[in-house]
């Protein structure tokens, strides 16, 4: 099989995998919805051993900011 487009070889793809005959396919129709509703952030690994998972890290935040918006009210 090919590695690079410069290498490519139509006669690696097997017939049973012809797209054109394929109706309706876009490609990254959702990608965009994705993007929207997706936030990933990148722990270091110091902080990401303190958080066993995303539930731990939003209420964590979410203390965090409670206790800074009481802070700023005073």
């Amino acid at each position: 099989m090919a590695t690079s487009p410069e290498n490519s070889n139509d006669d690696d793809m097997l017939p049973e995998y012809d797209f054109s005959k394929m109706n309706g396919l876009v490609r990254g129709k959702y990608a965009a919805r994705l993007r929207a509703q997706e936030h990933l952030v990148k722990l270091e690994d110091d902080v990401a051993v303190l958080f066993p998972s995303s539930e731990a890290v939003n209420a964590a935040l979410r203390e965090y900011v409670a206790w800074r918006q009481e802070r700023q009210a005073v």
